[in-house]
């Protein structure tokens, strides 16, 4: 992917105890609203509708960051601000209202945030009661190492997933979805997860498509990067890897093959109506 372009104003850089936080974005009275918290590798439940304040260090506190994250922290910024352009075309065009932008904060080992304390051991999180995106960027380097999924486009799939969370928080869907887990067995609150989830991979590859077609952001080898992440975070895949066996009634994110095939329908038709990951019989 393309690293140059405009950086997003809504980065909450906490870095090294750093604390510089500017928001942007409006709202969306029109639509519901939810409350319901997603991510990559885990669940958490909203503790507070107060957004808690991050934490605040004198400069001789603050610790240094290296010029290697500092340069992935200026490329998921570009990310973000492309996530934004996306998204505020498509809510124009389907819904005739503002996208209310979120803000991403980068933050190293913990953070506060309004769904409780965010660790890097969680991976990248969305807190829909701050309405925020969550990454500690040494998640990026267990991407690449761990789970073998390198490159600049996997990173890029990780901050669109997460966006497409904030998506859904907006438009109500998980608001709905938690509604339906609240009665529901556990096996049965699993599966809505997964759907949440592999529709939260759609809207990314959403974005891929529109994207790409407006500012032309692909590059050789990208949506192989993307799918090989999609491939390497899926349940089955992880679950083999630390467990030895697969339970699929445990699942939460979808598998391999589930996460790559949502991921290819929204990057094919770049049609959010052909994510409806809840109205379809096989996922």
């Amino acid at each position: 992917m393309k690293k140059t372009g405009r950086r997003s104003s809504n980065i909450d850089d906490r870095r090294g105890g750093a604390s510089s936080l500017v928001v942007g974005g409006g709202g969306l009275g029109a639509l519901l609203l939810a409350a319901a918290v997603t991510m990559l590798t885990g669940n958490p439940g909203p503790i507070s509708d107060q957004v808690a304040a991050p934490p605040t260090q004198s400069p001789a506190q603050q610790q240094q960051t290296s010029p290697t994250e500092d340069e992935l922290a200026n490329f998921i910024s570009v990310v973000l601000a492309d996530t934004e352009d996306t998204w505020g075309q498509i809510f124009q065009e389907e819904f005739g209202q503002p996208y209310p932008e979120p803000t991403l904060v980068l933050f190293s080992g913990s953070t506060q945030s309004a769904c409780g304390l965010g660790q890097a051991a969680m991976g990248p999180f969305y807190c829909p009661a701050d309405q925020k995106v969550y990454i500690d960027l040494s998640f990026y380097n267990d991407l690449k190492t761990r789970h073998q999924a390198p490159g600049d486009f996997a990173q890029a799939y990780v901050v669109a997933h997460e966006v497409g969370h904030h998506v859904q928080n907006v438009l109500g869907i998980s608001s709905q979805v938690r509604q339906l887990q609240s009665g529901a067995s556990e096996v049965e609150s699993n599966r809505l997860s997964v759907r949440l989830e592999l529709q939260a991979d759609c809207f990314a590859g959403v974005w891929a498509n529109r994207a790409d077609q407006a500012r032309d952001i692909l590059e050789s080898g990208d949506i192989e990067e993307a799918l090989n992440a999609a491939s390497q975070i899926g349940d089955d895949h992880l679950q083999q890897q630390s467990r030895g066996f697969v339970v699929p009634e445990s699942f939460t994110h979808g598998s391999s093959a589930q996460r790559m095939r949502w991921f290819n329908q929204g990057l094919a038709t770049g049609d959010i109506e052909q994510c409806d990951t809840f109205a379809a019989n096989q996922i």
